[in-house]
């Protein structure tokens, strides 16, 4: 038996219910200046509900386009 223990929890229904029917989160107590939304954002986020967004790095164009630079620099000085 647990004696004066009061957490806030958050259920978010499970996308497929073959295996899962609900997912339960445990809010930490120093949880401070979150919002209800931010909270189930969250929660979706790491169920799977909504997947994070991939986002392609931009360095190896930056370096491909400042060789090709290089390269047209080069070339028009050499044809000078």
């Amino acid at each position: 038996m647990v004696k004066g223990v009061s957490r806030q929890v958050i259920l978010v229904p499970s996308p497929d219910k073959k295996l899962f029917e609900q997912a339960i989160f445990i809010l930490k107590e120093d949880a401070v200046g979150v919002t209800d939304d931010m909270l189930l954002k969250e929660a979706k986020r790491a169920i799977g509900l909504h997947p994070v967004r991939k986002v392609w790095p931009m360095g190896p164009l930056w370096a491909c386009g400042g060789a090709l630079l290089t390269g047209l620099v080069w070339l028009i000085t050499a044809l000078v």
